[in-house]
């Protein structure tokens, strides 16, 4: 499996790599996805990826970095019983603790680790350290501002978004996971300042049940949550050229100034949820297409549950915004036998039909497309303007002034 660059360009990209012992050891301890982040990272390093990138030790965010987006009763609910892991406190069904978020003991300090390893990434993209800023380890989209849900403690890409914001003018975050990122889109449903993307399986019955195409966000955000409902089965020349359909028209209409790409590897060929039928070399034609717009991005994991899939998506996709060759053959390391019977970077489709019909994912892009020009053009017509001729001053008003909580930004 090949990933060389396609451009001079890619080869040059400075690129932050958000990495500490200490990090990867508190994020093994998810329950969900034990070890993963170890698998992750080690095979980045086997490949020798490591010295193509800036390594920078992420810090751990605060209560009050937290609280920019969630409320402090949750926060202080969450770190009073994970100081004892204490499965019975009552108030903890409020906040969607248990069943799939269940309470373990350091759960906060594993919440304050990922927020804060994706505030870094974003911070570094502000200093400008780097133009690519990875947290493999984050991409936590479910969770809402005072609710655990989805395995997802704290939604750190929220907190990178947010961050983001305080430079820039527009952000734009996209969304290739399986799941639907409910818990961005509800952050941000109110503003026109961030638009959100997400492609996933959307289908009665399946996690989270939101993300219908008609669901386009709310009051002054209204047209800018987009939404690319999909069936099992989807292989990677397909999913490129709906992802390709979407995004030609929301980088021309809403022309983001930054990106936060969330590139949940449970969308692959193998993975436990047996939806799509992806490979990694799908994702990272994906992936190009934004890089090829040259924004300050943040790339974020998210779910991904058969891990050794997982790992070899992202340690690919990390070659290609590297513009690195990365041999066919898994090198020797630490979880090698995990790789095992081929020892293969390759995934392979399976033999999964794609329920896809070409007629229903023409309706959605066209759909998708028409409430762009009738609507997204007309209540920001400044944004057709931006797109070829950047003004020298930001536009009056994009909505209204921010403050702390999302809600509150729109």
């Amino acid at each position: 499996m090949s990933c060389k660059g396609n451009s001079n360009e890619t080869l040059k990209r400075k690129v932050v790599y958000v990495y500490s012992p200490q990090y990867i050891e508190t994020c093994d301890s998810l329950s969900k996805v034990p070890n993963r982040a170890s698998m992750v990272h080690s095979l980045i390093e086997a490949y020798g990826l490591l010295q193509h990138m800036s390594i920078v030790k992420p810090h751990v965010a605060t209560i009050e970095e937290m609280a920019k987006f969630h409320t402090d009763a949750y926060l202080e609910h969450l770190y009073k019983i994970s100081q004892d892991g204490d499965n019975d406190d009552p108030q903890s069904g409020d906040f969607g603790l248990g069943y799939d978020c269940p309470v373990v003991e350091g759960i906060y300090d594993y919440a304050a680790a990922v927020g804060g390893a994706t505030l870094t990434a974003a911070q570094c993209l502000l200093d400008k350290r780097g133009e690519v800023a990875i947290n493999w380890a984050g991409g936590w989209h479910h969770a809402k501002k005072d609710e655990a849900s989805g395995f997802c403690y704290v939604n750190d890409a929220v907190l990178g978004i947010l961050k983001l914001r305080e430079k820039y003018e527009r952000v734009l975050y996209v969304d290739v996971d399986l799941h639907h990122g409910d818990g961005v889109e509800d952050a941000f449903s109110f503003t026109s300042k961030v638009m959100t993307v997400s492609l996933h399986k959307f289908s009665p019955g399946f996690f989270p049940g939101t993300g219908d195409l008609c669901d386009t966000g709310l009051g002054k955000g209204r047209w800018y949550a987009v939404n690319v409902p999909l069936d099992d089965g989807i292989k990677d020349d397909r999913y490129f050229q709906v992802f390709t359909s979407v995004m030609q028209e929301v980088q021309t209409l809403f022309n983001p100034e930054a990106v936060v790409m969330q590139l949940g590897a449970d969308t692959m060929a193998g993975d436990p949820m047996c939806s799509f039928n992806m490979t990694p070399v799908g994702v990272a034609k994906c992936l190009r297409h934004v890089l090829d717009w040259h924004l300050p991005t943040l790339l974020l994991g998210g779910g991904g549950y058969n891990l050794a899939n997982t790992a070899r998506c992202w340690t690919y996709l990390t070659g290609t915004l590297l513009g690195q060759t990365l041999a066919s053959e898994i090198p020797d390391h630490e979880f090698f036998t995990e790789y095992g019977p081929d020892y293969s970077l390759e995934i392979s489709p399976s033999c999964r039909p794609d329920r896809n019909e070409t007629k229903h994912l023409d309706t959605v892009i066209s759909t998708i497309k028409d409430t762009f020009t009738h609507h997204l053009n007309v209540t920001v017509p400044l944004t057709l303007t931006h797109a070829t001729h950047p003004p020298t001053s930001k536009p009056a008003c994009w909505g209204c002034s921010g403050s702390r909580e999302t809600q509150d930004v729109c």
